[in-house]
């Protein structure tokens, strides 16, 4: 597994907090530490409660999703984007298919309910392979603070 920032140090000087990046197995076991990622970040945005509980569930339905169609021992990527109260989630994986995930399952549908946006995408790579990917965004409802 590995956490690390997507941007050079630089990115540090600029307003904007640098994207982070999770790499884990694609495998179900892996599964929490992604979630927990999710719900730092929306944290951090001060999304409520119920925003940050439907981000976890996004993040976990987009990765179970690309779980079951990736390449034996192939890595999870989770490339995570907060800015003024929005978290972008980018998750990829390899693939022998060039299928998109499908949007007619019940899973898709949850999906598509929790975040504000949802974009699959599949590009085929040098190797005959095929990189499937899920991109959601979600908005926070901030924090009441009297």
């Amino acid at each position: 597994m590995t956490v690390s920032p997507s941007e050079p140090a630089m990115a540090e000087q600029t307003l904007a907090p640098a994207p982070i990046e999770v790499r884990v197995n694609a495998n179900a076991a892996h599964l929490s530490v992604v979630r927990a990622v999710a719900a730092d970040l929306a944290m951090r945005e001060d999304f409520d409660l119920d925003s940050i509980a439907d981000l976890k569930l996004a993040v976990d339905e987009a990765c179970s999703t690309l779980i079951d169609v990736a390449l034996p021992g192939a890595a999870l990527s989770c490339r995570f984007s907060p800015t003024a109260g929005r978290v972008v989630v980018d998750v990829s994986v390899l693939s022998a298919e060039p299928h998109e995930p499908k949007r007619d399952t019940f899973g898709w549908r949850v999906l598509s309910t929790l975040a504000d946006d949802v974009t699959a995408s599949t590009t085929p790579t040098d190797d005959g392979k095929h990189l499937v990917r899920i991109e959601l965004s979600k908005a926070g409802g901030a924090v009441f603070q009297a």
